[in-house]
């Protein structure tokens, strides 16, 4: 190797605006305005580093001036056309002064003298503001031209005065052609996959791409091999990223940590590796979501891999992923033991459980909720016949007892007309002629009417069905029980006679609230012998809470209890006046629930009391073992 030797990123800076690599928005218009004698006073060329900004100068400088391709760029600085300045260090207003009295002084030769001031976000205020005359108004043999990485931090009034011109970052596969024409210049034998490894670790910059290239010559030689590469640029393989996502699908936790000590044996960077797994999920998130694979920036052979390896996880999987390594790239900052981070974050992605088992619970939750649908759809269509059932009933028993009264009240004419006749009648004979008459007319009623006796017949079986309907769900939608029939109440009292004597009767402004609750837990025990269970059950979650006017406000949980109270409110006052002796009416309202207190809890804390509530659900979680700390941030 020469003494002489330069380097890759000197030997082939671009000389002519042809040369430079993916910025031809750029060098069009610069051609253009010079061949239309249209050139600005000042321009200010911005971008990231390593894309040809202080090339670009150095080339419209030499072509405005006509300066021989046969000098280097790096020489123009010694003409005394063209003058160089780095801001960084010449940032103070000394500076800028000495620069105005040179400004003064026209070109030795050529048209114009231009001033290449690199950095120039390194000037100072005062610089800067010492600047703004000159450069708006300069000589007219003056050209400025301004570079920087960072153009924000440029006053807004130095701005206003250049003409602006953004450059982009360079592909990866511009950078792989650069590098390739290079590599066949220089004798180098490297495959594309190595250039694909030296491109991606350029991050868009073919400077750096062509200094990373001189250090794998300098590493491998002429014969550069991809394995050699890797540990020459200390980059993580993307063969051993393939087999970590193996591990990951698989859940071979204990071939994950192997991979993860091997790495650190060899002295591969923790964020490194995580930022080179961050763009292979990624890569695998692109690959199975689009079919287009021009987004992954790969050789073709790995991108038939990512396409391949991405039929194992669904897009939701990868995004869960993505997020959770993402997370952990700014934990270990902050992170005491870093390496124990690291593998926890690893096995995290392994343990992961995937969306495919939280598909499952989510459709046996939506199964569980379709069946309770049908069975509430069943339960009011029972409702219904009941309801028509009684209706039914109740008008056939209505005509039976008008055909009875009738009956009677015949009866009752005829032993009128008997008692004239025989006015001395004994009281024990007065009793047993009731008795008789009361016997005849039963069995007239009886036989005369056959079909009233098939119409109780049927009341009493559809009785006893509604008997067993509401000591399931308490009163039909009516608002009237079975049992409140004549037949039904009589068949209650026979089972339990009444012994409690009924208190004496009481105006309701006598009731006090006290009162009513001393007595409200005997009042429940009585409603447990009158009313249906489901009733009972409901009322037993009621409270007395205010008194007024003769009204009794209570309080339920639920919309339900309160239908339940206002079908029965008639039938509860009742029994609450046998209890203490005046009759009160209910008005029913519902518990206001704290909404915020809800809102505020995070999904995790909602599912989890939805556990609570309900065994099935939990269950189900038990089985399955769903994953909830994803997102649920989502």
């Amino acid at each position: 190797m020469s003494e002489n030797y330069r380097s890759l990123t000197r030997t082939y800076r671009p000389r002519t605006f042809d040369d430079i690599v993916s910025q031809q928005h750029v060098s069009s218009t610069l051609k253009n305005a010079i061949q239309k004698n249209r050139l600005a006073h000042a321009y200010m060329f911005c971008g990231p580093r390593g894309v040809g900004k202080t090339t670009m100068a150095r080339v419209l400088a030499r072509t405005v001036n006509s300066i021989d391709k046969e000098v280097d760029g790096e020489s123009l600085n010694q003409t005394l056309n063209v003058i160089e300045i780095d801001a960084a260090s010449n940032n103070k207003v000394d500076d800028i002064r000495d620069l105005r009295e040179k400004v003064r002084v026209p070109p030795q030769n050529g048209r114009y003298k231009i001033y290449i001031i690199d950095e120039v976000h390194m000037l100072s205020k005062s610089a800067f503001n010492a600047l703004l005359k000159t450069l708006e108004e300069p000589p007219d043999h003056v050209i400025f031209i301004f570079a920087t990485t960072e153009p924000h931090k440029v006053l807004p009034t130095i701005l206003s005065r250049v003409q602006r011109f953004d450059f982009k970052r360079i592909s990866i596969d511009e950078i792989v052609d650069r590098l390739n024409n290079v590599a066949e210049d220089q004798g180098i034998r490297i495959d594309e996959e190595s250039l694909h490894v030296i491109a991606k670790k350029a991050d868009g910059a073919l400077r750096d791409a062509l200094g990373l290239m001189d250090q794998a010559i300098a590493f491998c030689g002429s014969d550069i091999q991809h394995e050699e590469l890797l540990r020459a640029l200390n980059v993580v393989s993307t063969e051993r990223m393939f087999d970590f996502m193996e591990a990951v699908k698989t859940k071979n936790a204990e071939k994950g940590l192997n991979l993860i000590n091997e790495l650190l044996q060899e002295g591969y960077d923790i964020q490194e590796y995580l930022v080179g797994l961050t763009e292979h999920l990624r890569n695998l998130y692109v690959a199975a979501s689009s079919a287009k694979m021009h987004l992954v920036e790969a050789s073709p052979d790995n991108k038939k891999r990512y396409k391949k390896s991405a039929e194992d996880f669904s897009e939701d999987d990868l995004m869960r992923m993505l997020h959770i390594v993402s997370e952990a790239q700014y934990k270990l900052k902050e992170a005491q033991q870093p390496k124990i981070q690291f593998e926890i974050t690893l096995l995290k992605l392994i343990h992961m459980e995937r969306t495919e088992n939280l598909n499952k619970l989510l459709k046996q939750l939506e199964d569980l909720k379709k069946k309770s649908g049908k069975r509430q759809k069943l339960t009011s269509s029972s409702e219904e016949n009941t309801e028509s059932n009684f209706k039914t009933k109740s008008t056939n028993g209505r005509q039976s007892e008008e055909d009875i009264q009738q009956k009677s009240r015949e009866s009752i004419k005829q032993q009128a007309d008997t008692q004239k006749d025989e006015p001395a009648k004994t009281e024990n004979t007065g009793k047993k002629q009731v008795s008789a008459e009361s016997d005849d007319k039963t069995y007239d009623s009886s036989s005369t009417n056959g079909k009233d006796n098939v119409t109780d017949h049927e009341e009493t079986e559809a009785g006893k069905e509604n008997e067993d309907f509401t000591n399931l769900f308490g009163k039909s939608s009516l608002g009237k029980s079975p049992s409140s029939s004549p037949k039904a109440t009589t068949q209650t009292k026979s089972k339990k006679p009444q012994t409690k004597t009924k208190s004496p009767s009481k105006a309701p402004k006598d009731i006090s609230l006290e009162e009513i609750n001393s007595q409200w837990e005997d009042y429940l025990e009585e409603l447990r012998h009158h009313v249906p269970q489901m009733l009972y059950f409901q009322m037993q979650r009621v409270d007395p809470v205010e008194l007024k006017n003769g009204e009794l406000m209570l309080r339920c949980n639920d919309d339900f209890a309160k239908k339940i109270v206002a079908e029965n409110d008639r039938r509860l006052s009742k029994l609450l006046e046998d209890e203490i002796g005046a009759f009160l009416s209910f008005n029913c309202t519902v518990r206001q629930k704290d909404n915020d207190t809800e809102k505020s809890m995070s999904p995790y804390e909602r599912f989890k009391n939805l556990q609570k509530r309900d065994p099935k659900i939990k269950k189900l979680v038990e089985l399955f073992g769903a994953e909830l700390d994803y997102n649920l941030n989502q």
